[in-house]
């Protein structure tokens, strides 16, 4: 069993997810990288290993709940322990209004965004209970907070994933986990090129938003060690808004 504390982040092959699977390693964690591709993980966790880390490459589709279980027995029996996971892996197949999405877009969006997550808690949970710095962190969005006319479903699945972190918060809290999540606003990310190719949209962003620039992974990459490291204890429940003050013109 390795000595140092051990957490899993879902879509961790790229974006905000190896930003930050980059940043807990070089602070100390064992990280199990996780995303669809093996491949794209095995090269994740090789770099991170060559730079001095622990890293362990699992695949594992958040739809699939035996991939979901499977994610959790290989961490544990490859470092004998758990003590926190990141859902950063999500969905989000269509773009454009409501009218437009259909019953199987819907329900993979859901079922993926929402249903993974609260499956992978759970599964997680036997486990976690162990440690005594257990957390569990997931990634949300302000598009869980506002109208919009291009990823409105992705924005519900949000939403309820705020709703999710408070339910799982009183849950597992008597377990000694903490449950919080980061509601990014728009971040340079392979995920959100459709956002990033309209350049009308980027420019309204970088001009709407406070701090007058979009987000690198990194800049979130931050806010998610917080959550899963020892300085946020006492905080569970909780929703922390990283967009560079971008909601405060309710400019989304």
């Amino acid at each position: 069993m390795t000595d140092t504390p051990v957490t899993i982040i879902t879509g961790s092959s790229r974006g905000i997810g190896r930003a930050t699977a980059e940043l807990l390693a070089q602070r100390g964690h064992a990280v199990v990288v996780s995303s669809r591709n093996q491949s794209s993980c095995d090269a994740v966790a090789e770099q991170i290993r060559a730079s001095g880390g622990q890293a362990l490459a699992v695949a594992c589709h958040i739809g699939h709940e035996e991939a979901l279980s499977a994610l959790v027995e290989k961490t544990v029996t490859h470092f004998g322990r758990l003590d926190s996971v990141i859902m950063n892996a999500a969905s989000n197949p269509v773009y454009g209004p409501s009218s437009e999405v259909d019953r199987e877009a819907f329900d993979v969006i859901m079922h993926n965004n929402v249903f993974g997550a609260m499956r992978l808690a759970h599964l997680a949970r036997p486990h976690l209970q162990a440690s005594e710095q257990a957390a569990i962190a997931l990634v949300s969005s302000i598009a869980g907070r506002f109208g919009n006319r291009m990823i409105g479903v992705y924005g519900m699945s949000k939403a309820a994933e705020e709703q999710l972190v408070r339910n799982l918060a009183l849950e597992l809290g008597p377990a000694g986990i903490r449950v919080n999540a980061v509601a990014p606003g728009l971040v340079k990310t392979d995920f959100a090129q459709a956002l990033l190719d309209d350049e009308r949209m980027v420019r309204y962003f970088e001009s709407t938003t406070p701090l007058q620039r979009l987000a690198e992974p990194a800049d979130i990459a931050g806010v998610l060690a917080f959550l899963v490291g020892p300085d946020s204890a006492w905080l569970s429940g909780q929703v922390l808004t990283a967009d560079g003050g971008l909601s405060v013109t309710g400019g989304f």
